[in-house]
C-alpha cells in the first residue's frame, strides 16, 4: 500500500465529497417543496423545525403540535417567520391532507403509536432515535412499514447521513484499518440532564429522560448512535450484550442511570464494543475509537483523524520516485486528517436526504430496518444493564 496508491484509492487528502453549498447543488432540481408537520415540540423538535428552514424550498412547515402549551410557545417563538397551524392532539394533525410528512419528537414511549398511525395516516415520516421503546414495537412497526412501502420512513440517526462516516465507512470496507477487534466510544456530559419546570407542569411532562416509563436513558439518548453506527459500518449486530450502571450521583429522585457501561460482542467479526456515558464528568466529552490491525479512527461528531500503526505509516511514507505523490500533513500525534473541509450539523445532511428520498422514492441509508436493528440493541442494552444479565440475540430479531 504506496502512499500514492492509499490516497488515490481513499480519496482521505483529495477531498472527493460535496460540502456546504455543493451538497445542496447536488441535488438541484429535486426542490419539490413538502407540506411537514412537526410532532412533539422539546429541544429536538424545535431544532429540526429551524434547521427545515434552513434547506431553502425543500420543505414547508405548516403544522405544529404537543401536549405541553409551552412547548408549541417556544417552537413559535423559535421560528417567528412560520405561522403553522397548532394542534394539541397530533392525531388531528394526521387527518390534515395537506400534510405529507410529519418529524416526530416526542417522548421515546411514544414512538411507535405515533409513527404506527402516521404510516396508517399515509405520512412519510423522520422518527428521532431510539425508533421504539421495545422490541416488541419494533417487529410490529417494521411489519407494518412493510405493508405500507410507499411511505418513506428515516430514523433520526444523522450521522449516517454525513460525508464523515461515509467517509469512515469506505475505509473500513477498503481495508485501510485492517482487521477491527476493538471498538471504544463514550458520550460523557458533566450535567444533571434536567430542564426547568414551569408552573403548573409535572417533572415527568418536563423531565421524561429521568423515568423509565418514558425513556431508554443514556443508551437510547446517546449511545445509540455510536452503536448503529458499528451495525452500519460493518454490516452486522451483537450476538451478546452484558452492562452494568446507576444512579451514582444524582439523587434526585430519577429513574434512568447517570452512569452506565455496555459490552457489546460480535462473535462473527471476532469484535467487542464498549460503550459508556455518564453525566458526572464532561472532560472525554463524545469519543469514538475504531481500532484495527493496520490502523485506527478517531471520530468526534464532526471530525475524525486516522492513526496509521507502525507498519502501515512506514508504507504511507514510501515516497514514488517516478510520479511523486501529494504530501502527507501528520499531526503532532502521527495522524491523518480524514476531511479537510468543515463540517454542517449531521442533522442538516439527514434532512436533505429526508427530502430527497421522498422525491425519489428511496430508503434512506438510515431507515425502518436499521433503525430497528438499533432500537432492538438499545433494549438489550437495557435489559442487561437493569437485570444484571447477559442479553442474547435472538433468530426473530434478525430483521430485513
Amino acid at each position: 500500500m504506496s502512499r500514492r496508491h492509499f490516497i488515490k484509492q481513499s480519496g482521505l487528502l483529495a477531498g472527493g465529497l460535496l460540502l456546504g453549498n455543493q451538497w445542496l447543488q447536488a441535488f438541484a432540481g429535486t426542490a419539490e417543496k413538502i407540506n411537514i408537520g412537526i410532532i412533539g415540540c422539546g429541544d429536538r423538535g424545535t431544532g429540526i423545525m429551524k434547521m427545515l428552514g434552513e434547506l431553502g424550498d425543500r420543505f414547508a412547515v405548516t403544522a405544529i403540535c404537543d401536549v405541553l402549551d409551552f412547548r408549541i410557545e417556544g417552537a413559535k417563538k423559535s421560528s417567528p417567520s412560520i405561522d403553522p397551524k397548532v394542534y394539541k392532539d397530533y392525531r388531528q394533525l394526521l387527518d390534515d391532507r395537506s400534510i405529507q410528512a410529519v418529524v416526530i419528537a416526542t417522548t421515546l414511549s411514544e414512538h411507535y403509536r405515533i409513527a404506527k398511525d402516521a404510516l396508517l395516516a399515509g405520512k412519510h415520516i423522520y422518527l428521532e432515535k431510539a425508533m421504539t421503546y421495545a422490541i416488541d414495537q419494533t417487529l410490529d412497526l417494521v411489519k407494518i412499514s412493510k405493508a405500507h412501502p410507499a411511505q418513506i420512513v428515516q430514523i433520526g440517526h444523522q450521522y449516517r447521513s454525513t460525508p464523515l462516516y461515509f467517509k469512515v465507512k469506505e475505509m473500513i470496507d477498503k481495508g485501510y484499518l485492517g482487521k477491527v477487534t476493538q471498538i471504544d466510544s463514550r458520550w460523557d456530559r458533566n450535567w444533571n440532564w434536567r430542564r426547568p419546570v414551569p408552573a403548573g407542569y409535572t417533572d415527568k411532562q418536563v423531565n421524561w429522560r429521568m423515568y423509565k416509563e418514558y425513556s431508554g436513558g443514556l443508551p437510547a439518548e446517546l449511545l445509540s448512535h455510536q452503536m448503529d453506527f458499528v451495525n452500519w459500518a460493518f454490516n452486522t449486530h451483537p450476538d451478546e450484550v452484558l452492562g452494568t450502571g446507576g444512579i451514582d450521583f444524582y439523587k434526585d429522585g430519577r429513574e434512568t442511570y447517570d452512569n452506565v457501561q455496555v459490552m457489546l460482542r460480535y462473535s462473527k467479526e471476532n469484535m467487542i464494543g464498549n460503550f459508556g456515558a455518564t453525566c458526572g464528568n464532561a472532560h472525554d466529552g463524545y469519543i469514538f475509537k475504531i481500532k484495527g490491525t493496520k490502523g485506527a479512527v478517531h471520530l468526534l461528531m464532526h471530525d475524525g483523524i486516522y492513526y496509521p500503526e507502525a507498519a502501515t505509516k512506514k508504507e504511507l511514507q514510501t515516497v514514488d520516485g517516478v510520479t511523486g505523490a501529494t504530501k502527507i500533513e501528520w499531526n503532532k500525534e502521527g495522524g491523518i486528517k480524514i476531511m479537510n473541509e468543515p463540517m454542517k450539523d449531521g442533522t442538516w445532511y439527514a434532512l436533505l436526504e429526508f427530502h430527497d428520498c421522498i422525491t425519489h422514492k428511496k430508503a434512506p441509508a438510515s431507515n425502518i430496518i436499521t433503525g430497528g436493528t438499533t432500537a432492538i440493541c438499545v433494549a438489550l442494552a437495557n435489559k442487561a444493564i437493569f437485570n444484571h444479565t447477559i442479553e442474547k440475540w435472538k433468530p426473530v430479531y434478525n430483521i430485513s
